[in-house]
């Protein structure tokens, strides 16, 4: 498989010495955040990665082929507002190559290209799951099918937080996915620092998560997993503020018919707008914070020889 990828001499250098490597999507730089925010970001992440030890492999599909691990000059081309990166789910990838067109991988996308890759721990903010409302629409994000379907750690501040949180927990229960709380009884509220929705397994560190995961690969050997870590606490959000401002953002969102893949971007950038701005360091913060995190799970992984 891996004659479909383009993979970055450094990350497969890092791959073939056995050495940690997080993978991180481009969604969030083409759709999920401002110019130049989302280039300050893509590069914070990088760095956050190296900071704990491990290698970045930041991925996108560029004239059809997927990148695993990008250049200086392709995360700006990314982040370009002018630029036409498709938001790419798996299902994308096929048409994206043939047509030779250009994609922001979302968390399914860079799951599955992450697995081609060899890669086991990706970092994102926050996973897509089951949108409010969904009984009337069936808004399931892929990223839950693709969970149970793609042996990769995803380690994310919960689920995005327009989401309906304990049908997204439901359903990956019963898709067999398991939920690791890093140092949380409750699944975070990506902006917020905790749900009233339980995770499955409290951890206390990264060894404890790296060992549960890879159990859980002999069990349910093409299944992925969840590692759920709260945003740190001097970027959370209140809850009830965050829970006003989605309200608002729902309510415009149907007012002006947005639906499907265009939802969660025009949600995300109509609350940022309705916080002033305090959405958008929390997302930034807990990214950063969910890729240190990540390092040092790749590091704990690769230490049990996990492949």
């Amino acid at each position: 498989m891996t004659e479909l990828l383009t993979i970055a001499p450094e990350v497969e250098d890092a791959l073939a010495d056995r050495r940690p490597v997080v993978a991180l999507e481009s969604t969030i730089i083409a759709h999920g955040l401002p110019w130049p925010a989302n280039l300050e970001t893509a590069q914070a992440l990088e760095q956050a990665v190296r900071d704990h030890g491990a290698v970045p492999a930041t991925i996108a599909v560029i004239d059809g082929q997927p990148q695993i691990g990008l250049d200086e000059a392709s995360l700006r081309m990314i982040a370009d507002p002018g630029a036409e990166f498709r938001k790419a789910s798996t299902r994308d990838l096929a048409a994206l190559r043939i047509n030779q067109q250009h994609g922001a991988t979302t968390v399914a996308a860079t799951m599955r290209l992450a697995h081609l890759a060899g890669i086991r721990v990706f970092a994102t903010g926050g996973i897509g799951g089951v949108h409010r409302g969904w009984a009337e629409d069936m808004d399931v994000s892929a990223d839950l099918y693709e969970l149970a379907r793609t042996p990769v750690a995803v380690v994310c501040a919960g689920a995005k937080t327009i989401l309906d949180v304990p049908a997204t927990l439901e359903l990956l229960e019963t898709l067999g996915v398991p939920v690791i709380g890093y140092r949380c009884d409750n699944f975070p509220g990506f902006y917020a620092r905790e749900t009233d929705s339980p995770v499955q397994t409290r951890v206390e560190t990264v060894a404890e998560a790296a060992a549960i995961f890879a159990v859980h690969r002999m069990v349910a050997a093409e299944c992925g997993a969840v590692v759920a870590v709260p945003p740190p606490i001097a970027s959370a959000l209140p809850r009830e503020e965050v829970e006003g401002w989605i309200a608002a953002a729902l309510r415009n969102a149907k007012d002006e018919g947005i639906t499907g893949k265009a939802s969660t971007p025009y949600l995300l950038k109509r609350i940022v707008e309705l916080s002033e701005g305090r959405s958008l360091a929390a997302n930034v913060a807990l990214a950063k914070h969910n890729a240190g995190v990540a390092a040092e799970l790749a590091t704990a992984v690769n230490a049990l020889g996990m492949r």
